[in-house]
């Protein structure tokens, strides 16, 4: 078979978060500081403020984009966020440090080990670990 260099390229599928936030360029640094997230790419308006931006958190890519209307509510809003990693205590501190507020401390239930916090931005997130590995591993 040859290799047809006019075939579209594939793309790998995935799913993405988009959040709204109030404040784009402190929601970036937020980010940053609570997660460790790194910027992939960026879209500034003609005053270089950040409208758009694409984050990664390893290999999690999540969207943020400046709407001054933003308002999530005090309830999470229609989103939550879900955020597995090796160490959630650590990442959970880090987090709250950075300004989040914590809901439910880490604790095991359910197969996880998990802890609940609001970012300054409104959105919820859980971050945790499973307590076992997937079924057949």
């Amino acid at each position: 078979m040859t290799e047809n260099a006019s075939a579209p390229r594939l793309v790998r599928t995935g799913i993405a978060p988009w959040l709204s936030v109030s404040d784009a360029p402190s929601a970036v640094d937020y980010y940053k500081a609570a997660f460790g997230a790194v910027e992939r790419y960026r879209l500034e308006d003609d005053t270089h403020r950040v409208v758009v931006a694409q984050l990664a958190i390893d290999q999690a890519d999540f969207w943020l984009q400046e709407d001054p209307d933003s308002t999530p509510g005090a309830g999470g809003g229609s989103i939550r966020m879900i955020l597995t990693v090796d160490d959630p205590e650590s990442v959970f501190r880090q987090a709250v440090a950075a300004g989040a507020t914590a809901i439910a401390p880490v604790s095991d239930g359910h197969g996880w080990r998990i802890g609940r916090l609001v970012d300054p931005f409104g959105h919820h997130w859980e971050v945790g670990k499973p307590l076992t590995g997937p079924p057949g591993s």
